[in-house]
């Protein structure tokens, strides 16, 4: 589930392997760039961190990040 904070939506994804990590973060990816909406993450073994907030707008959280957080939803399940 998404946490707003600091005018940010963040969440961390578990997964079996890093190998399904990355291979998440490609399709993620491949959305983001789609929607010309970048997030910020990390990546330690089986684990992705993302952060969403929209530079342009001031670090706000704005119907971008909301949309790019409800396809991201999507891919993970």
């Amino acid at each position: 589930m998404w946490k707003e904070e600091n005018n940010k939506l963040q969440q961390t994804f578990k997964f079996k392997d890093f190998i399904e990590a990355f291979g998440f973060m490609s399709k993620v990816a491949l959305i983001a760039e789609k929607m010309n909406h970048h997030p910020e993450w990390k990546n330690v073994y089986n684990k992705v961190e993302i952060t969403l907030t929209t530079h342009d707008e001031g670090n706000t959280i704005t119907e971008k990040d909301r949309k790019l957080a409800k396809a991201i939803d999507e891919l993970f399940l």
